[in-house]
């Protein structure tokens, strides 16, 4: 790398020019998101845009489906929420929900009103005619609505076929013109036939071929990559989790030996991980991989630091500082792989979902670095990139590994840290993660793990007492880690985790399990 010239530069090459898509227009939903992911489970490619996109920005985007997502205000309010009403004239099947439903109809002729009986929650409906998206299921159905508002008078073309006792027109089609509107949110769990009802729109009306799956998502990034990179010299930096591996493993499959990861080792991982992510990408993928043994500088680092921000700021400025210094003898380099998701894209950009992320999730990369960066995951949701990961051969340990923090243990030892309590979280983390893979539990967990506070408490094994530390073991599931739940693990598996670590990992002497849900707790201790 020579001298700084400005930020790093995102590459322009794109896998999914030639790919049919829907676009999912956001007008302020907070299921847009979830939106995508469903279309995506329906085997088509769907891509959120902002609501302020032209006519003829979606012309050239080549959709073949639209999707109006829910949005939190009404559409008769002065500052409501509108799109351009000629993205309707495209002559592109569009599908409205919730708010997009009632935008539909107005934008068309039909009218919305508040009626005094919204509803909240799961409601039941009734299928009252015949239908594309409704039709053949039973008439009785359970949805999840959210809605003051509601359609009153139908635009000119359009049918009523389902109903509920505070939405009349709980769904509407005009299929001739191409328009389908449901009052309900089918992009939730809590819709059973919602899943259905997408399916139907993308495959059905939109007559959409099943080529987005596993296969194709990882022969489209290869593509791309090759594109982008042609004979270029690639840097990755790799922490052997599940982004940053499988993004290192699709751009190998794409370039070969133009690709060195640089794997800094912080000392501050689970047991045997270090081991592992060396293993899996120099002997069995035969990667040009740097392993830099790091330990004993972030080590001594941290000695007597009990700050958990000051821990984060020392472990993110160490990690720059060597990776830095590795990278700089790859001077012919000219590009840096970064495992950008879809999510981290659509959450950067806010309501308008196109904008670029800028940060580097290696660490947080100075901006003088002269590299382009290669983001092969960036259209990709989370389980998308372990789909593709099973599909490149990477092992389920390293595919199904749960999110990790940057930090590592150094966040999950709550005071200072020293080398006896690393080795005695490694140990107690181990148990606890193997245990709840025997009992068939741990893809049902977003993260499980072990915290050790540096404190110590009476005890007494065999005939003697003990001063020992504790465990405390957190488990939750999620979504999307912006709300947890504590896992309601068995009993006995609590019973078995807790029996091992007090048996197999001297200088512990009492387990306990954090039963704290997210909000009001984090789902990390620090």
């Amino acid at each position: 790398m020579s001298g700084p010239v400005g930020q790093p530069k995102h590459g322009q090459a794109s896998s999914l020019e030639d790919t049919e898509k829907v676009l999912v227009v956001d007008l302020g939903a907070q299921y847009a998101r979830l939106i995508a992911r469903r279309v995506r489970e329906a085997s088509v490619f769907s891509e959120i845009v902002p609501r302020t996109i032209t006519p003829e920005e979606v012309r050239a985007t080549g959709p073949i489906g639209i999707i109006l997502s829910g949005g939190p205000d009404s559409v008769n309010a002065d500052d409501a929420v509108e799109i351009d009403p000629k993205i309707l004239e495209l002559g592109i099947p569009v599908l409205g929900i919730c708010y997009g439903h009632q935008l539909l109809a107005r934008d068309l002729g039909g009218d919305v009103a508040a009626t005094g009986t919204g509803e909240y929650g799961r409601t039941d409906m009734t299928i009252t005619g015949d239908s594309r998206l409704l039709g053949g299921l039973d008439t009785s159905q359970t949805v999840w609505m959210s809605h003051v508002d509601s359609v009153t008078t139908l635009p000119e073309g359009f049918t009523t076929v389902a109903s509920t006792p505070g939405a009349p027109v709980a769904a509407m089609e005009a299929p001739e013109r191409g328009y389908y509107g449901v009052q309900f949110h089918p992009e939730v769990v809590h819709t059973p036939i919602g899943g259905e009802v997408i399916r139907r729109f993308v495959q059905d009306v939109c007559e959409a071929g099943e080529d987005w799956n596993q296969a194709s998502i990882a022969e489209h990034s290869i593509a791309a990559i090759r594109e982008e990179v042609g004979d270029g010299k690639v840097i990755c930096g790799l922490s052997g989790g599940v982004d940053s591996s499988v993004a290192a493993a699709l751009v190998h499959e794409a370039v070969g030996d133009q690709l060195t990861c640089i794997f800094v080792d912080h000392g501050l991982l689970r047991l045997n991980e270090a081991e592992q992510v060396v293993k899996t990408f120099r002997d069995t993928f035969e990667i040009n991989l740097v392993h830099v043994d790091a330990a004993e500088l972030f080590l001594s680092k941290l000695e007597g630091v009990t700050d958990p921000e000051e821990k984060r700021k020392i472990i993110g400025e160490q990690f720059i500082r060597v990776f830095e210094a590795e990278a700089a003898k790859h001077s012919d380099a000219k590009f840096l792989v970064q495992g950008t998701l879809y999510p981290d894209v659509i959450e950067s950009g806010g309501e308008h979902a196109a904008v670029i992320k800028s940060h580097h999730n290696v660490g947080g990369l100075p901006d003088d670095m002269v590299l382009e960066l290669v983001e092969p995951l960036r259209d990709l949701f989370k389980d998308e990139v372990r789909a593709v990961g099973s599909e490149l051969g990477l092992p389920d340990e390293i595919v199904w590994r749960q999110p990790f923090p940057g930090p590592g243990l150094a966040v999950r030892i709550i005071g200072d840290i020293t080398e006896e309590r690393l080795d005695l979280l490694r140990r107690a983390d181990h148990i606890v993660r193997e245990e709840l893979r025997l009992g068939g539990l741990e893809r049902e967990i977003w993260q499980s793990f072990a915290v050790l506070p540096a404190i110590r408490s009476v005890g007494v094994q065999g005939d003697f007492r003990t001063y020992s530390y504790p465990i405390i073991v957190r488990a939750v599931t999620s979504e999307d880690a912006m709300t947890a739940d504590w896992a309601r693990i068995p009993y006995d598996v609590l019973e078995k985790i807790s029996s091992r670590v007090i048996n197999e990992v001297e200088g512990i002497n009492r387990v306990a399990y954090d039963i704290s849900s997210k909000p009001p707790a984090t789902i990390e201790w620090e």
